[in-house]
């Protein structure tokens, strides 16, 4: 499965699993319990989600945590140019090791601040914006749609309750410059579930976030849901 999703990458996914079981560990990145599943519950899970990003895309992640999706993505696609958002220090620590020892350096920058920190930086204007359990969808689309370009697009990665949450913020994803959400199935007949992923296109320009309203990580060790991330304390 694995092999399929990486490729002539696989080694280099391999070292980043092993920094997640054991550093990623120990530091707090994430809980023990998700040690043995790392591969099919979230760097498969992850990867899978490429399928849909254009070859030579600038990428946010927003929250990024120990990487994911971000890192797992630049191990996927050497051809993604890619910026990780993360406001913890210790979180950005790991991350800036984690792309120095993957030899990520020329395709992948780490930052430590919140959306609105980087809202008027570079890159100005992203074409994708990835988050992974990070909050509602009506919260996320307020902190990510800013950091796309019109015409960009925002990939939430959620669970199984997504085509719900589309529906109930559609009137606020519109309010925020957004097209109506689209619902992505990642890794069909290759992982079970598949990844799913709401897709919301930037049709205007919206407003940049609040300092207030900005997201502040939390806890997580769900699967494959807007809480299956793993934990990152």
């Amino acid at each position: 499965m694995a092999a399929r999703v990486f490729g002539d990458r696989l080694g280099l996914a391999e070292a980043y699993a092993r920094l997640l079981v054991t550093d990623g560990v120990v530091r707090g990145l994430i809980g023990p319990r998700e040690a043995p599943r790392i591969w099919e519950r979230h760097l498969v899970n992850c990867a899978v989600v490429s399928e849909i990003i254009p070859i030579g895309a600038s990428v946010v992640d927003v929250g990024s945590g120990a990487g994911l999706p971000g890192i797992v993505l630049a191990v996927a696609r050497p051809d993604l140019r890619i910026t990780l958002v993360e406001p913890l220090a210790r979180r950005t620590a790991f991350l800036s090791e984690a792309v120095t020892a993957l030899g990520l350096d020329s395709a992948v920058t780490v930052v430590r601040g919140r959306a609105e920190d980087v809202v008027d930086g570079p890159p100005a204007g992203a074409d994708i914006v990835t988050a992974r359990a990070v909050a509602p969808l009506d919260r996320l689309a307020g902190w990510c749609l800013p950091l796309a370009r019109v015409g960009g697009r925002l990939l939430a990665l959620k669970g199984a309750s997504a085509a719900e949450e589309a529906a109930e913020h559609r009137q606020a994803l519109a309010d925020l410059g957004g097209a109506d959400p689209v619902i992505h199935l990642c890794g069909e007949g290759l992982i079970d579930p598949p990844t799913t992923v709401v897709e919301v296109v930037v049709q205007s320009r919206p407003k940049p976030p609040t300092r207030a309203a900005s997201p502040a990580r939390g806890r997580s060790n769900g699967r494959n849901t807007g809480r299956g991330r793993p934990r990152r304390g």
